[in-house]
């Protein structure tokens, strides 16, 4: 499932594409997106902007309309001149949206609702922009506050909850807990202040840095600094511990460990030399 800075830079080269530009086009394969509120169509408005929150891609349209989308682990978004010949069949389409520059293109993405502002606010599913660790927003004394209140649950699991830390999915819950020397499976009340703090901060500057510029598609967090330009053929040569078990620690040599964990059994790797 693609973490919150992947849906960052596809909401950033979504709102280069669409932002400030009129709909000449828009066609889906779910027929509740076709039309909105009093059958006013979405052909003739404008994208006034386009965000990511977490996991989700909201694009707001004039006259208070906003698409929301949640890509789960098929969906993505591509965007092509009028034309231009697409990288996946047209049978995969769910959402076009076009203009007089682009056409983008939802290829099998999953999830899609049309909002109104008011129905927006109370999409429970959507994160607000405060939880997102790539906002200016983002509170992370609230974060700490939501974690404690987690008090008896795993920190890995309190994670992933993306109404404590939106943006924050399975790579970077195990990639957050190396880099503040916390075991995954550590209860949250066995915590201090002081170190939910620190995953707080990790979280932000951890997914921040893979939303460079050039930062690619690949996540980084080793590498002698937080990103680099190069995409590695491997992933796991970009990271300190997901997907290396059984490989050293790059710290202290130690074999990395993997086991699934949480209700929905997602695999978290840690190191027992430097997490212990």
């Amino acid at each position: 499932m693609p973490e919150g800075d992947t849906i960052f830079r596809t909401a950033r080269a979504l709102g280069r594409a669409l932002g400030g530009r009129e709909i000449t086009g828009f066609r889906s394969t779910y027929p509740t997106l076709t039309r909105f509120h009093d059958d006013a169509p979405i052909t003739g408005r404008t994208v006034e902007r386009v965000e990511a929150r977490g996991k989700w891609l909201l694009i707001h349209f004039s006259g208070g309309a906003t698409l929301a989308t949640h890509m789960l682990m098929s969906g993505s978004w591509h965007i092509y001149r009028p034309g231009e010949r697409w990288q996946q069949p047209r049978q995969n389409l769910r959402i076009a949206i076009e203009n007089a520059e682009f056409i983008a293109v939802g290829f099998k993405v999953p999830v899609a609702e049309m909002h109104t502002a008011q129905s927006l606010r109370r999409a429970a599913k959507i994160p607000p922009p405060e939880t997102d660790v790539l906002r200016d927003a983002f509170d992370a004394a609230e974060a700490v506050r939501k974690m404690r209140e987690r008090a008896g649950e795993e920190i890995a699991d309190v994670l992933l909850d993306q109404k404590v830390l939106a943006g924050v999915g399975n790579v970077f819950k195990s990639e957050i807990c190396f880099v503040c020397g916390v075991h995954p499976f550590s209860r949250v009340d066995v915590l201090g202040d002081e170190r939910l703090q620190a995953l707080a901060a990790a979280a932000q500057k951890l997914v921040g840095a893979n939303v460079l510029e050039d930062s690619g598609d690949t996540i980084v967090t080793y590498g002698g600094r937080w990103r680099r330009t190069t995409r590695a053929s491997d992933p796991a040569e970009s990271l300190w511990v997901y997907g290396r078990a059984g490989e050293p620690c790059r710290r202290c040599g130690e074999r990395i460990e993997c086991r699934l964990q949480g209700p929905n059994a997602r695999v978290s790797f840690w190191c027992p030399g430097c997490q212990r």
